[in-house]
């Protein structure tokens, strides 16, 4: 069964080799790293440590996503951020409910697992809190985090007809799965500091402020759209 691990990389030329170096070395599995018209050497690193680059100039995280979804080949997708923050030794853990018991979407859980200090911003963790619970409320799924560390049947997630081109994408996938009646678990993980420098979206009050925006406005919007 092949494993694509997808990783939308933006000047990540600090942090990218660190998290390819650490995904562990399968046969059956291809690194995708999808370049979103960095200016620094991200592109040049990632293709040195073996990885296959998809180059997407259009920005949007989601965008991003959705170009490595349609190169990739795996059976399984594990999408997972690029400043090393996601501890690639994780992605057995995330893959396992998926090719071992049957789920269709697994989630790695930041705040179930263990968090290093410093590495989540108190904003980022009340905003994943708000967002968690009303998924519950809305949508009768009891989650604890909303991290983009995942794992996920590529062909399900293909049919899922993905919309959400901005940091709304990963909020957009999970709520449609919901509708849908997709098994999903959630599986605790390890979050570091990222390198590199604070983060594009929870380092800035813009980023912040705009990923908050579009993830609870898609939390909203999806619960009324019929998922056929």
């Amino acid at each position: 069964m092949l494993i694509s691990v997808i990783v939308p990389a933006l000047n990540e030329a600090e942090s990218i080799a660190e998290v390819l170096k650490a995904i562990p070395a399968k046969r059956d599995l291809e690194i995708l790293v999808v370049d979103g018209g960095s200016s620094d050497v991200t592109v040049e690193i990632a293709a040195a440590c073996g990885a296959r680059i998809i180059h997407e100039p259009r920005r949007g995280y989601g965008r991003a996503c959705a170009s490595g979804l349609a190169a990739a080949q795996g059976t399984i997708v594990v999408f997972m951020d690029a400043d090393c923050a996601d501890d690639p030794r994780d992605i057995s853990k995330l893959v396992a409910p998926i090719s071992e018991g049957g789920y269709d979407l697994v989630l790695g859980s930041r705040l179930a697992g263990s968090i290093a200090a410093g590495a989540m911003p108190w904003h980022q963790l009340i905003g994943n809190w708000l967002s968690a619970h009303l998924i519950g409320v809305l949508y009768g799924l009891p989650l604890t985090d909303l991290s983009p560390f995942r794992a996920v049947s590529r062909e399900k997630l293909l049919a899922l007809q993905m919309e959400e081109m901005t940091y709304g994408w990963p909020t957009e996938m999970i709520v449609k799965a919901a509708r849908r009646g997709w098994r999903i678990q959630e599986v605790p993980v390890n979050y570091r500091c990222r390198l590199g420098g604070q983060s594009k979206i929870s380092g800035t009050w813009r980023g912040s402020l705009l990923a908050t925006y579009f993830i609870l406005r898609t939390i909203i919007c999806y619960r009324w759209v019929s998922p056929a």
